[in-house]
């Protein structure tokens, strides 16, 4: 899927965590095969944080989840948009990917879902397409936004891989109460969608755009 010796891989994420949770596994792949991964997050989530935590503990957390997951510290690219306010702000969050684009020049995109139900994600995919048109694009899943997922394509993913993943969520100390938030809940979705290609663990993406030079 990767033409390139030494990729540029653009992970969109509506809020801090979404990214891990949507294809963390093949992040620590495609970093661990040399290519250069950038992850852009555009709400904190200030608003949502609960009360016993800082405001800004989710900056805190996206910088040790995706340094753990092996991002440059230079490659994490962090917004300020207040969480459920997205679709109010759509040009501008669409002129922050154009820059991104302009900036990054990536060869690969990862974004939810067109089907994600959140209002905020769903800017964030249709934004995301808008500017990417002429890339390469993956729609990741985050299963308890979705009613409908087209299980396209698959990553292969080795123990270590689900293992970096699941470490990296384990930074989120703030988002510890969300069901989908542990350890069985990760390695039971890698197992399933390995099960579906005949693999041990696998991350599964829909194809939203597929550019073959």
């Amino acid at each position: 899927m990767i033409n390139k010796e030494r990729a540029k891989v653009l992970i969109l994420a509506p809020h801090t965590d979404d990214g891990e949770f949507g294809c963390g596994g093949t992040i620590s792949k495609f970093i661990e095969q040399g290519h250069d991964v950038y992850y852009a997050a555009f709400s904190a989530c200030e608003q949502s944080v609960l009360p016993q935590f800082p405001k800004d503990i989710l900056i805190t957390e996206v910088k040790e989840a995706t340094a753990h997951l092996g991002i440059k510290s230079s490659n994490l690219i962090l917004f300020k948009y207040e969480v459920r306010t997205f679709n109010y702000r759509r040009q501008e969050i669409l002129d922050d990917i154009i820059s991104l684009k302009k900036n990054i020049d990536p060869d690969i995109v990862f974004l939810p879902t067109l089907n994600d139900l959140h209002q905020d994600h769903f800017t964030i995919s249709n934004e995301g397409l808008r500017a990417f048109k002429t890339k390469t694009i993956f729609g990741y899943e985050l299963v308890w936004n979705n009613l409908n997922f087209n299980t396209s394509t698959f990553f292969n993913l080795e123990d270590r891989h689900v293992q970096k993943k699941v470490d990296s969520i384990k930074c989120y100390k703030s988002q510890a109460h969300r069901s989908y938030a542990n350890e069985d809940f990760i390695k039971s979705l890698a197992k399933v969608r390995g099960t579906q290609v005949g693999m041990k663990y696998a991350e599964c993406f829909e194809v939203i755009r597929l550019i073959i030079t």
